[in-house]
């Protein structure tokens, strides 16, 4: 069936497809490979019509080994082209971690700006769809603790094509987290055409005065949920899509944090050593004296993420959120 590359509103699965078509439509040196990626179009139909529109030899299944489809990606990229490889779900990416850490990252660091290295890791992340052990995980502290990487996290179908256009573009390598409980969540107006959104730059969804909310990908969705709710209520709160974890948009939260005086931060991942805990770290040490209340996080809990039973007890939820949201607000 042809694909309607046209439509005026589309979740982020379609966005994110319509990124990698426009994309390869604008340039001949970007190809994509994975596994499953062209005849099947995807496990989630993120690559759907590309193998019709493009060929094979601009878009590749690969064999089951996510260490190959990194390295093959590097080679690519040294030799001039743009590969956008996916790993099928973000918890197989460990396979590749060897290629990602110790080859993509290190690569202009190594040859002194001889050599970059222009590819995109694409990965779905994160619970809440009933899947299996390794399909769940949120990893992004991993990769932006790792010089030489970006890291983006979208939240809406918007920041996710022109995050993923922004990231193909890049001279540099770009892992790009896209969560996969929000692909078909709903609907918003995505332009047809080319654009970028910038990698490094926060976006304040909702100006507030009373406190600052930081978070990203697919808890930003239940954040909206709880600032909602928490406006019916008479709280007027900052809502901060971080959409980049690595670099830090530093200057965003702390202009918002002075503002506000109050700050929480939601993310999925495990609460120790999480995201959240740099962001915290960053804040203070850079508005301590306009606090009035210490930093909160409401995060994923310090385990291994659950089976489908016990995972939205695991998920950060609006309930969580609104809960500390008043603790902070009371303190």
């Amino acid at each position: 069936m042809a694909i309607d590359w046209n439509k005026e509103k589309k979740n982020m699965v379609e966005a994110i497809n319509q990124a990698h078509y426009v994309a390869m439509k604008e340039d001949p040196a970007v190809v994509v490979l994975g596994e499953d990626v062209g005849i099947d179009g995807g496990v989630f139909r993120a690559t759907d019509g590309l193998i019709a529109e493009f060929g094979s030899d601009r878009v590749m299944d690969t064999p089951l080994a996510e260490s190959g489809i990194v390295a093959t990606s590097i080679g690519m990229a040294l030799a001039g082209l743009k590969p956008v490889c996916e790993m099928q779900f973000s918890g197989f990416i460990y396979q590749a971690f060897h290629q990602i850490e110790q080859q993509m990252s290190r690569i202009r660091q190594r040859t002194r700006g001889r050599f970059t290295v222009p590819m995109v890791c694409r990965a779905p992340y994160g619970g809440g769809i009933r899947a299996l052990e390794h399909h769940s995980e949120s990893l992004e502290a991993y990769f932006a603790h790792t010089p030489g990487l970006k890291m983006v996290m979208p939240g809406t179908a918007y920041d996710a094509k022109g995050l993923l256009i922004a990231a193909i573009n890049d001279p540099d390598p770009v892992i790009y987290f896209e969560p996969k409980r929000l692909y078909r969540v709903s609907r918003e107006k995505v332009p047809n055409e080319s654009y970028e959104v910038p990698i490094g730059k926060a976006h304040i969804v909702r100006q507030g005065a009373e406190m600052t909310l930081i978070s990203w990908g697919a808890s930003l969705y239940d954040c909206r949920e709880a600032v909602a709710e928490l406006e019916k209520q008479g709280v007027d709160v900052e809502l901060i899509d971080l959409r980049t974890i690595a670099p830090i948009d530093t200057q965003t939260l702390v202009t918002s944090a002075k503002k506000t005086q109050r700050v929480m931060i939601v993310h999925e991942a495990h609460r120790s050593f999480g995201p959240g805990a740099e962001l915290s770290a960053q804040i203070q040490e850079r508005a301590f004296l306009y606090l009035k209340a210490p930093i909160k996080r409401v995060t994923g809990y310090d385990v291994h993420t659950p089976y489908f039973n016990l995972e939205n007890d695991y998920l950060p939820d609006p309930e969580r959120i609104i809960t500390a949201a008043k603790e902070v607000l009371s303190y």
